[in-house]
């Protein structure tokens, strides 16, 4: 048995498709593309795969992570990647397949970019750079017990803030792991909590998964 992981592309109107709807998808492409994945055993069979993290629904990626079994060990990383790219749907690539090297915990942060697009790109970049010189970032964040508030500080690092003259274009980890994990929204709410220029996020996409010491999750 082969243990492979893809990264796939989703993008375009594919970034409509929610998480559930996404696990419906995948398993119609592998019964097209006929590769001999892995059956679960048991009373139920079903075929074995996984996605390293759930995307928010309308957010784009170039970096998703797949994982499944097949049974073929010869079949080449190649030949798996064309037929499924032969029957992925619209907004939808597989951009490279390899054996699993890490296990899924080993992901610690993820990389996303999104722009910011306003009619003060002025004022709003100033008010971006404030928001990350505070000690604290606090924002109301639904979890399973309910919603509580929480300090993002932390957990977020800020790499770049780019003043384009109609927009503030902004790239940063936040994490992603197991046992925190956060996406560019809560950000984006804590930004209107504290100024009156107005703004509308635009482009949100994951870029990298990433290690604790930064290095690209494969």
């Amino acid at each position: 048995m082969l243990r492979v992981r893809a990264t796939f592309e989703k993008k375009g109107r594919a970034k409509y498709i929610s998480h559930l709807d996404l696990n419906r998808c995948m398993l119609r492409t592998f019964r097209r593309s006929r590769i001999p994945i892995w059956y679960t055993e048991g009373f139920n069979p079903h075929p074995y795969y996984s996605f390293a993290l759930a995307l928010s629904l309308g957010f784009e990626s170039s970096c998703e992570i797949l994982d499944f079994n097949i049974t073929d060990d010869d079949m080449s990383m190649e030949a798996i990647r064309d037929a499924l790219n032969a029957v992925m749907p619209e907004g939808m690539r597989i951009v490279k397949v390899a054996e699993q090297k890490q296990k899924i915990t080993a992901i610690a942060k993820a990389e996303y970019a999104f722009s910011l697009v306003t009619e003060d790109s002025a004022g709003l970049y100033e008010a971006v750079q404030s928001l990350i010189a505070a000690p604290e970032i606090l924002i109301e964040k639904k979890t399973k017990k309910g919603v509580k508030t929480v300090d993002i500080k932390p957990d977020t690092e800020l790499l770049t803030c780019t003043d384009t003259g109609h927009s503030v274009d902004i790239t940063m980890y936040l994490p992603a792991g197991t046992q925190t994990n956060y996406n560019p929204t809560l950000f984006i709410e804590a930004l209107k909590n504290v100024t009156d220029t107005a703004f509308e996020p635009a482009d949100i996409r994951r870029t990298a998964i990433l290690c604790a010491d930064n290095t690209v999750f494969e």
